[in-house]
């Protein structure tokens, strides 16, 4: 993908896959680690990329000695993490905040999965991907996007074939981790990663949210795929 004009202020879609579409999240604590990443990593202030955290915990807990010593460089409204690639919905707040944080964050989750599993070399597709979102309704649908990206796991190809059980893909969002939905939908996972009160110009409240994400209209996903 070419390189786009990054500008502050605006909001962005950035995301990335495994090299060779290999596995970059083999289990609970590597997926930890890449959303704590996204806490630490997002601070003009240089910080520390070795994360001085036990790892395998399945929680993010931020107390007060872990508090940014700086200011943000983005603002996550969201991110889904699938077994070979992730998705971020992000504004820039910082000059060059988008490039400082990728790079950052590439670097961290990279050294730190290399040194895990003894391996050398890039773990992720080259540059990451990135698309300017240039209207609300994009800004809206991309969001649903992002956290309906996990139900692949469940039901592979379900945006073409549409939901075999609509009941059993609600339990599976609302139970899957590694994404901003839960905290969207009331449940309380990775509130210090995200920032939800744009969003909330369109929802206001945990249940209009959900409704929102659960209509699971294929016709809908349509609109936007152009878009991503």
């Amino acid at each position: 993908m070419s390189r786009i004009k990054i500008e502050t202020g605006c909001y962005y879609h950035v995301y990335n896959r495994g090299v060779d579409k290999r596995i970059t999240f083999e289990n609970d604590s590597d997926s930890v680690r890449f959303i704590h990443s996204l806490y630490f990593c997002n601070d003009t202030e240089i910080q520390n990329l070795s994360m001085k955290r036990n790892v395998e915990s399945s929680t993010l807990n931020i107390g007060e000695r872990h508090k940014r010593s700086g200011n943000k460089l983005i603002n996550i409204l969201c991110f889904s993490l699938m077994p070979n690639h992730y998705h971020l919905l992000v504004k820039q707040v910082a000059e060059n905040g988008i490039s400082l944080f990728m790079h950052r964050l590439g670097t961290a989750y990279t050294n730190y999965f290399n040194k895990k599993y003894e391996r050398n070399g890039s773990l992720f597709q080259g540059r990451y991907k990135i698309k300017q979102i240039t209207n609300e309704e994009y800004l809206a649908y991309l969001s649903k996007y992002i956290h309906l990206n996990p139900v692949e796991i469940l039901q592979p190809n379900w945006q073409e074939k549409g939901i075999n059980d609509r009941t059993q893909a609600d339990i599976f969002l609302n139970s899957y981790k590694w994404s901003s939905y839960q905290d969207y939908v009331g449940i309380k996972n990775f509130p210090s990663v995200i920032d939800k009160d744009i969003l909330s110009d369109f929802y206001p409240n945990p249940n209009s949210y959900k409704e929102f994400i659960s209509s699971f209209l294929v016709r809908e996903m349509e609109q936007i795929k152009h878009m991503l």
